[in-house]
C-alpha cells in the first residue's frame, strides 16, 4: 500500500487576525473553526485516506519558538510527537519541504505538503480530491490542488489548467499572480482557474530532484544543515549557520513555475471542499457558523439590532447596537474594532506596535512554556505580579536572576523549591522568599496542576535576565 506522509508547515505569524493570533502564539495553535487548533485539524485531515495509502505520523517543519506548542498539541490531540523538524531562521516553504523531503527519503513515501493555519470543512471531499492525485504522484507527477473558486478574489494567486488527464485531473498550464478586480472576474467566468491552495502531493525523492535541478543553492545548503543536525528531545534541530546559508524562496518560485513550463509533469485537481486560508478576520466571518442576520458570534456576546458583524469576547461582555459590517475582537489585553472592508489592514496595527517597541504584537498576557504558562496581573514602578501554572511533574530550569528577587506564594497543588543549597515543599496558602543572585528551582512534584502567585521587586524586571544553568528542556542559557 501506499505509504503517505503528511507534511505540515508551520511557520506563519498571523498578524492580519491580531489580537488573537500574535507572533509567539500565531492563528495555527488557535481553535478559530471548532474545538481543535488549525495544527490539529490539518494533522487530522488525511485520516479519511486509510483505505488509500499507509498513513504516516505527522511531520511537522516549525521555527525554534514554537517547537513545544507543536509538541504540546500534537500529543492532546492523539498524534505522535517524534517527527518535528526545526528551522533555525525562517527561509520560506522550498527550503523547509527539502527538510522534510530529507527527514522522509528512506521511506521515499508520497508527502502531502499542507500549510498548518488553513481550514478545510467538506473532509470527504478533500479525501475525494487527494485519492485522485495520489497515483500521479507515485508514478513522479507533482500534484497541487486548485480551489475551485466562488467569487473573483483579488487577494489569492491563481492556477490555469489546461488539458484534461483524467476525470478529477488536468495539466497545470500556468501560475497566475494576483489579478486586480477585472482579471479575476475573467478567470472566474472562464472556469480555466483555480485558487492556489498551497497543497502539494510527490514523493519525496522526486522534490529532492527537483530542488537539485532547478535550486541546487538552496539544496546544497539543507543537505548540509540536515547533515550537520542534531536530535533533541522529540525534534530534530537543523544546523543553523548552514541552515541561514540557505536562500529563501517559496515552493511555486523555487520550483513549481519552472517544471510547469515542462508539459505534463505538474498536475492539478480541482478542491471543492470548504477551504479558506483564514488570512485574514473577513474570511473567518466567511467561514463561522452564523446566526440568521448575519452574526458571527464567540463567547459572551449580545447584538442588538445588528448584522453581518464577527463579534468575539475571550473575557468580557462584548455588546453590539445597530452596527452591520464590524469586526470587532476582545482578548484580555486588546480590543479591535474593525470595518470587514478593512480586514487586510489590521497588519498595520502589528506594525505600529513593533514601531513603538510594544510587547502586544508579540505575546499575549498568557505566555506559553514547555512546563506551563504565566499571566501577568500587574506591574508598576520596580514591581510585576504574575501567575503561573506549573503542569504535573514539570519544573522550570534551575536559574538566577541578577536584578530581581522573588516571592512565590501556593495558591493550590505542591511546590518543590530549590533555593541555593536547600529543596522544600510548599503546599496551598504557604510561600518563600527568593533573593537576587540565589540559584532556585520551581517544580510539581504532585498529580494536579500547581498554580503560583509570584511577585517579582527589583531594577529590572525582564524576561532576559535569566541565566540557566540546568534545563529539562535543553534551552539556551537565555529565556526561550
Amino acid at each position: 500500500m501506499t505509504k503517505l506522509q503528511p507534511v505540515i508547515l508551520s511557520g506563519g505569524s498571523g498578524t492580519r487576525l491580531w489580537p488573537l493570533s500574535r507572533r509567539a502564539y500565531p492563528k495555527q495553535f488557535l481553535s478559530l473553526v471548532d474545538d481543535d487548533t488549525l495544527l490539529q485539524s490539518t494533522a487530522s485531515r488525511v485520516d479519511g485516506l486509510r483505505d488509500n495509502a499507509e498513513i504516516l505520523p505527522p511531520l511537522i517543519v516549525c521555527n525554534e519558538a514554537h517547537r513545544f506548542l507543536v509538541a504540546e498539541q500534537l500529543r492532546s490531540s492523539g498524534h505522535a510527537a517524534g517527527n518535528i523538524l526545526l528551522e533555525p531562521v525562517g527561509r520560506n516553504t522550498a527550503p523547509a519541504l527539502t527538510l522534510a523531503a530529507l527527514d522522509a527519503a528512506d521511506q521515499d513515501p508520497v508527502l502531502i505538503v499542507m500549510p498548518a493555519d488553513h481550514a478545510v470543512k467538506d473532509l470527504k471531499a478533500f479525501s475525494r480530491a487527494v485519492a485522485a492525485g495520489l497515483p500521479h504522484a507515485m508514478a513522479g507527477k507533482v500534484v497541487t490542488f486548485g480551489i475551485v473558486p466562488d467569487s473573483p478574489q483579488t487577494g489569492f494567486g491563481y492556477i490555469r489548467s489546461g488539458t484534461s488527464v483524467d476525470a478529477n485531473t488536468y495539466t497545470l498550464d500556468a501560475f497566475v499572480e494576483k489579478p486586480d478586480r477585472e482579471t479575476a472576474e475573467s478567470y472566474v467566468a472562464s472556469g480555466q482557474y483555480y485558487w492556489n491552495s498551497g497543497i502539494f502531493l510527490m514523493r519525496a525523492t522526486r522534490w529532492l530532484e527537483l530542488i537539485e535541478r532547478f535550486r541546487p543553492d538552496i539544496s546544497a545548503a539543507v543537505r548540509k544543515a540536515y547533515d550537520d543536525g542534531q536530535k533533541d528531545l522529540d525534534f530534530y534541530r537543523a544546523d543553523q549557520d548552514e541552515f541561514a546559508a540557505s536562500p529563501a524562496d517559496s515552493i511555486d518560485y523555487a520550483v513549481m513555475e519552472p517544471l510547469s513550463k515542462e508539459a505534463g509533469e505538474c498536475l492539478v485537481v480541482p478542491l471543492d471542499a470548504g477551504w479558506s486560508d483564514i488570512g485574514a478576520w473577513a474570511a473567518l466571518w466567511d467561514v463561522s457558523e452564523r446566526d440568521g442576520v448575519g452574526n458571527a458570534c464567540h463567547g459572551d456576546v449580545i447584538a442588538v439590532n445588528s448584522h453581518d458583524n464577527l463579534l468575539h469576547s475571550q473575557h468580557r461582555i462584548v455588546a453590539a447596537v445597530g452596527v452591520q459590517d464590524l469586526i470587532v475582537v476582545e482578548t484580555s489585553d486588546a480590543v479591535l474594532v474593525a470595518h470587514k472592508d478593512h480586514a487586510q489592514d489590521v497588519k498595520k496595527i502589528t506594525e505600529h506596535l513593533d514601531q513603538e517597541g510594544r510587547c502586544e504584537s508579540e505575546f499575549h498576557r498568557r505566555v506559553h512554556r514547555p512546563w506551563g504558562a504565566y499571566e501577568g496581573i500587574d506591574v508598576g514602578e520596580r514591581f510585576q505580579v504574575k501567575r503561573l501554572s506549573v503542569k504535573p511533574g514539570a519544573s522550570l530550569s534551575l536559574q538566577m536572576h541578577h536584578h530581581r528577587a522573588e516571592h512565590w506564594i501556593v495558591v493550590s497543588g505542591t511546590a518543590q523549591v530549590t533555593c541555593d543549597d536547600k529543596v522544600f515543599l510548599l503546599s496551598e496558602n504557604q510561600s518563600t522568599y527568593i533573593p537576587i543572585g540565589t540559584r532556585h528551582r520551581l517544580e510539581n512534584p504532585g498529580s494536579i496542576p500547581l498554580e503560583i502567585i509570584e511577585v517579582q521587586s527589583g531594577s529590572y524586571l525582564g524576561e532576559d535576565d535569566i541565566v540557566r544553568f540546568e534545563d529539562v528542556y535543553n534551552r539556551a542559557p537565555k529565556t526561550d
